[in-house]
């Protein structure tokens, strides 16, 4: 072995540094818990195999060839693991292939990436560049040389023996906890950062074959499933929004905790506090997107079915699968059916997806008047958004259901000096910092748009639905929120702060309305309106439940696992009460996590599977 060494010390000179930095990264960046010894050193070792088995490859080559190729392969994987540490800073996640599909969208992207990359993150690099200097100079002392396969069999052999070791070990070791193909934490510390891309691949053959060998006997496991789970919607609600106009209003990144918080006396959302007391509030529904984030919600929202755990579902199914989608079923009653945002149709493959989810039209950047007085970061602000969008307002048949997705308080939460309409925090994050005042800048808008409404005489027949459509601040910023909320946000509090709040409004039923501390998420938004309006949910394969219903069974499950009930709490690592925090057994938490597993598992099922072409016996 020391004679392999001495023979390729540049070799193993590359492979060591990008070993030692890919163990680095991955604790401190991604935030990796290990529990196990036995957990600690497959974590350790895995990428090993890895990198053995690629830079063993230039063992093959001409010693001219070796050094550039280590070289190469160091920046390469540099680079990899750079991106993935840049994106968790602000999505806690790590990228997958599907995302790559999503590569048309960096230049919408461009404000939030440069706000995530840190002069530091040159420490990624300083090793490429020493690296690059030792390749142009070639120090005698480490070495290259050619290894033939047939007069280096002892080299391969060491090599394989060292891989094969490390992969037993990994299949030896069964965790404590149920495991999930979208638990992508455990994944990485399961099977490294590199091999998880090789994962990802299998994934992603296996579900682009899906659909063709998809058939209609898959639905009855499904269909049992979700019968098991069914719930009575509340009769004495049923029909009482019945023909009114419906108005969606996508709250960009409003999280819950927002909703009643004042900072130095000041209220971060005084409208919808105001709103809240004569609305349907609910206090409790957790932040189900995935990793296409606005448009995750949307597809939930209109079909009821999660998100897939891989990527955006509006750029892989979303426009060619058949759906039955909220907006096609009050199409066929009449309405007339739109959408407003104040971005290019093109993003996120909304252009393709929005016939196929029942839109008669939709408005993009084209339908409005944007200046750079009336745009800020992502695009055109909120309040001239609103106020351009009530024109055509006016003028629909109804009837109407409108949709309108804000843009201003996206990360990294730009303000314009006069936009200010608070003071905001003072903490070590400028995005905490500049966080509230964005929210209090849409809660302004909103109040403008329902003030326009009013002025236009469609408030009082227009039910209002307003949703949080995701999180707004990563959990790299919660040292610094603590400071804001006063407590400190644990594993248990990190979950529980996963909230986005969500409102309906029906005029003339404030005294019916009520704020509701029921478990929840989006996916149960379509069939709590499909019975406000006494629309039947035959017609529909759903997961979510009416949210008013007497009889509801308090439960969520998140995208990437986690769920709550009104009982416990599971975060994939630890099961708690939900009444005292108390941490409890792991296994008191099995039956909620296999039953969010199945959750999961068949709506992508359906989605990969295309299955809706089977429900009304359309096999086309």
């Amino acid at each position: 072995m020391r004679a392999f060494i001495k023979q390729h010390r540049f070799m193993f000179l590359c492979l060591g540094i990008l070993w030692i930095k890919t163990f680095i990264v991955s604790m401190v960046t991604f935030e990796l818990a290990v529990n196990q010894a036995l957990e600690a050193f497959i974590f350790i070792v895995n990428p090993l195999a890895f990198l053995l088995i690629v830079f063993s490859l230039g063992l093959l080559m001409k010693p001219s060839w070796q050094r550039p190729y280590y070289v190469i392969l160091t920046i390469a994987l540099s680079a990899l693991l750079y991106a993935n540490a840049v994106y968790y800073r602000e999505f806690s996640d790590i990228i997958t292939l599907p995302m790559l599909v999503m590569s048309g969208n960096m230049g919408d992207l461009s404000t939030s990436i440069f706000e995530l990359i840190r002069l530091y993150d040159i420490i990624f690099f300083i090793d490429c560049f020493i690296l690059l200097y030792l390749m142009v100079k070639r120090p005698k002392q480490l070495t290259v040389e050619r290894a033939p396969l047939k007069r280096s069999k002892a080299k391969y052999g060491i090599i394989v023996s060292i891989v094969a070791v490390i992969l037993v070990a990994g299949q030896t070791y069964s965790p404590e906890q149920p495991v999930h193909s979208f638990d992508r934490d455990y994944l990485i510390r399961s099977l490294g950062i590199y091999n998880f891309y090789f994962y990802d691949a299998y994934l992603q053959l296996a579900t682009n074959s899906q659909t063709a060998f998809a058939e209609r006997d898959d639905l009855t496991a499904i269909k049992e499933h979700l019968e098991r789970f069914q719930v009575e919607p509340n009769q004495d609600l049923t029909g009482v929004a019945e023909g009114k106009n419906i108005v969606y209003i996508s709250l960009e990144s409003v999280e819950e905790f927002v909703i009643d918080k004042e900072i130095n006396g000041q209220e971060v959302t005084p409208f919808l506090n105001e709103l809240k007391r004569s609305s349907f509030y609910f206090s409790n529904i957790y932040d189900q997107a995935g990793q296409g984030k606005t448009s995750d919600t949307e597809f939930m929202m209109a079909n009821s079915l999660y998100p897939l755990g891989r990527g955006a579902v509006f750029h892989t199914n979303a426009a060619t699968n058949q759906l039955m989608p909220f907006q096609s079923e009050l199409q066929e009653l009449g309405y007339f059916t739109t959408s407003f945002h104040a971005n290019t149709d093109t993003f996120y493959n909304r252009n393709e997806v929005y016939p196929n989810l029942g839109y008669d039209s939709w408005h993009d950047t084209e339908s409005f008047t944007i200046s750079d007085e009336n745009s800020v970061g992502w695009g055109m602000k909120d309040i001239p958004f609103f106020e351009q969008s009530m024109d055509y307002i006016k003028e629909l048949p109804q009837p109407f259901y409108a949709s309108f997705l804000t843009l201003t308080n996206h990360f990294p939460y730009e303000l314009d000096p006069e936009d200010y309409f608070m003071d905001p925090p003072e903490t070590d994050s400028d995005i905490v910092n500049r966080y509230f005042p964005a929210v209090r800048y849409t809660d302004e808008a909103v109040k403008v748009l329902f003030d326009e409404m009013k002025e236009a005489g469609l408030y009082e027949d227009t039910v209002f639905v307003l949703y949080g459509d995701h999180y707004g601040i990563a959990a790299s910023h919660y040292d610094q929120l603590e400071q804001v909320l006063g407590y400190e946000i644990d594993d248990y509090e990190a979950l529980k702060l996963d909230t986005v709040p969500l409102f309906i409004h029906i005029p003339g039923m404030e005294e019916e309305a009520e704020i509701s501390d029921t478990v929840g998420g989006l996916v149960d938004v379509m069939p709590t309106m499909l019975n406000l309006l006494g629309m039947s949910r035959d017609e529909h394969v759903m997961f979510g439940h009416d949210l008013l219903a007497e009889e509801r069974d308090d439960f969520v499950v998140l995208r990437n696992g986690n769920i709550v009930t009104n009982e416990l709490v599971y975060t994939r690592e630890f099961c708690y009460r939900d009444s005292d925090k108390q941490e409890l057994p792991l296994d008191r938490c099995f039956d909620i996590a296999e039953r969010g597993t199945a959750e999961l598992n068949y709506s992508d099922e359906i989605i990969y599977g295309d299955l809706l072409r089977f429900f009304r016996g359309d096999e086309g």
